[in-house]
């Protein structure tokens, strides 16, 4: 038996803090809702757990993060491997002792206060730190006129581009995570996939490409048109075509077809998308907790949805442009969470390409296996 982590998470788009729920047990999922009435986020962590003859979701709670608040960028950041050191400038905050500053450090956050003056001044506050620390053993000090934070991290062998979790940190990050594996972006709505997929594609400095234009050049027509002329059918089978040659690409973002004509929304069409990490860009119309819960439930158990395979889970509540970022950030960082809980997935992933994409992910079969072969045999 093979298992593979996938994650579902968004962050919220707007300034608003993000009430928080509180863990759920297993085979649930948890809901984390924004303050603004245009955006509610859901995160979690799924187990996937895929044998021959199950696969088998499961959900765990992980809620979403509050924003990062730095009152300002005059700080210097360096990574030493085991360890990460922060110095913030203290030169006009006139510290008069030990006693003045607050060093509060946990898991996945740090605040950083210093007394002045009667008044707590708030230097860093984020329970969104790049990646999670060994609190127990912060060490900070003055230095001159700096505060020197020193965290050691939990994974030395993650490089950190900076303290927190932000968009610019993420596309450096995610480079040295992905290691060139290609991301395909599946939904029901084209428009969003592809808007997403380029989002992340200049981020991270990969090659963005569309199965759409792609189809559309081949055919000399619109998809529209395609499905009018020839029917849906026609069309995923021309797109499972297109992935296939895809499936050996290497740093390209890939935004897939929405809707029936779409190859993803079908579950025989994922033995080429499989080859690299994918995304599942899913709108939603529930309005609470128990709701989302209930949906997430029917998409698990309806095999039949194509969807249901994808490694990222991103959950919408309607759409609006000026939030592709905040869903692409979204993405990165399930993705970025999904590889840190298995670090052999990107070569996994170029193992099942070398093989052929033989369809047999995520129990990869030894050389020379082919589907009508069986199941005996699996390369661990």
């Amino acid at each position: 038996m093979s298992t593979i982590t996938a994650s579902i998470c968004i962050l919220s788009g707007n300034k608003n803090p993000i009430k928080t729920l509180n863990l759920s047990p297993s085979n649930s999922i948890s809901i984390s809702i924004s303050n603004s009435n245009s955006v509610r986020s859901w995160s979690s962590h799924v187990i996937k757990t895929s044998s021959s003859n199950s696969n088998r979701l499961s959900f765990i709670c992980k809620s979403a993060s509050t924003i990062p608040v730095v009152s300002s960028k005059n700080y210097e950041f360096s990574d030493g491997s085991s360890e990460v050191e922060l110095r913030l400038q203290l030169g006009a905050q006139d510290i008069q002792s030990y006693r003045d500053i607050s060093v509060d450090a946990n898991d996945n956050s740090l605040k950083i206060k210093i007394q002045r003056y009667g008044s707590l001044i708030t230097l860093i506050e984020t329970d969104r730190l790049f990646e999670k620390i060994k609190p127990a053993e912060t060490i900070w000090y003055i230095d001159d006129d700096q505060l020197v934070v020193n965290l050691k991290k939990q994974d030395p062998d993650l490089k950190w581009p900076d303290i927190v979790e932000s968009w610019d940190s993420l596309t450096v990050g995610s480079l040295q995570l992905l290691q060139g594996t290609a991301i395909f972006i599946v939904g029901d709505s084209t428009e969003i996939n592809e808007t997403v997929a380029r989002e992340i594609a200049v981020g991270i400095g990969y090659t963005p490409l569309t199965t759409k234009e792609l189809l559309e050049t081949y055919a000399k027509q619109t998809i529209d048109s395609w499905v009018l002329t020839e029917g849906s059918d026609s069309v995923a089978e021309a797109e499972s075509a297109i992935l296939e040659s895809l499936s050996s690409h290497v740093r390209a973002v890939v935004a897939t077809l929405g809707g029936q004509q779409g190859a993803a929304r079908r579950a025989d069409r994922w033995q080429h998308l499989y080859a690299g990490f994918t995304v599942w860009l899913s709108q939603t119309e529930a309005t609470d907790e128990d709701s989302a819960k209930e949906e997430a439930r029917r998409h698990i158990q309806d095999a039949r949805l194509g969807y249901s395979k994808a490694d990222v889970v991103v959950k919408l509540q309607g759409w609006d442009s000026d939030q592709t970022k905040s869903v692409a950030q979204a993405s990165l960082r399930a993705i970025k969470q999904l590889v840190l809980s298995d670090k052999n997935l990107p070569g996994k992933k170029r193992l099942y390409v070398r093989l052929g994409c033989r369809g047999d992910w995520p129990n990869i079969k030894p050389p020379g296996w082919a589907p009508s072969a069986g199941d005996d045999a699996t390369l661990s």
